[in-house]
């Protein structure tokens, strides 16, 4: 098969594209940096040509409800059209668990987003995940200045990018199936306490301090929206597994360097 991603350079989308090779298939990486613009549409014609199925891991950073909709609205309306017009077959949306129960600021633009792929006339597959393990040191990227690192409260059940890689690889490899089960990893866990870990296992200087960050969005974290409901599929490895391993791979690097 050959399956096109868009983010494909991405945290998830390039384990998608993993996933895609080690199973004998053709990955197609659909990003700026290979000249293709999945808003504007640049270049995404071309690259569609012969493509049986198309993963969308594209993200964008802002957090606003209008810039999330507007993005996701236009980026989803591009690819379907263009797929429509290439004759692609299956179209594989991630989405994260809990943006219908927080449909407030970023998950707004996702919740946007699953209706266009709904109603985008080409066969679909949506798969909701929890936040990846990596959304901590994002956070801590985010919120930090100087020697103060800001740790949001909220609640989550981070689940591995490369284990949502290879879920999504799996069904871009079969039929569509509309909604199928969501996937989260195997605890709960809290952010600001996984972005504390992550902080020490870098070395950071400076205090790391909880904070409960405003918003809906945030809000509906914090009272637990976001987590898996009971017929989720949980696979590990756990926070503190990954973070772990984490470490020791980028030991090994610096070893090499």
């Amino acid at each position: 098969m050959r399956i096109a991603v868009a983010g494909g350079t991405g945290t998830i989308g390039s384990e998608v594209v993993a996933a895609i090779r080690a199973r004998g298939d053709e990955a197609v990486v659909l990003s700026r940096s290979t000249g293709v613009d999945v808003r504007t549409g640049e270049g995404l014609a071309a690259a569609l040509e012969g493509v049986d199925a198309l993963v969308d891991t594209a993200n964008v950073s802002s957090l606003s409800a209008k810039g999330s909709i507007a993005y996701f609205t236009e980026t989803t309306r591009t690819m379907l059209a263009a797929e429509r017009e290439a004759g692609v077959g299956h179209h594989v949306l991630l989405s994260i668990v809990g943006v219908d129960e927080a449909p407030f600021g970023y998950y707004a633009g996702k919740v946007a987003q699953e209706r266009e792929v709904e109603a985008g006339g080409v066969p679909w597959t949506t798969l909701r995940a929890t936040q990846v393990h990596e959304f901590a040191g994002q956070m801590l990227d985010a919120l930090s200045m100087g020697g103060l690192h800001l740790a949001p409260v909220a609640r989550t059940q981070p689940v591995a990018a490369s284990a949502v890689g290879r879920r999504l690889a799996e069904l871009a490899a079969g039929a569509p199936a509309g909604r199928v089960r969501d996937l989260a990893g195997p605890r709960e866990e809290r952010l600001d306490e996984m972005t504390r870990a992550y902080a020490r296992s870098r070395g950071l200087r400076g205090p790391v301090v909880s904070v409960k960050l405003p918003g809906r969005q945030f809000q509906s974290m914090r009272a637990g929206a976001a987590l898996p409901g009971p017929d989720a599929d949980l696979v590990g490895p756990t926070f503190d597994e990954w973070l772990a391993t984490v470490g020791a791979d980028e030991s090994v690097r610096s070893q090499r360097a």
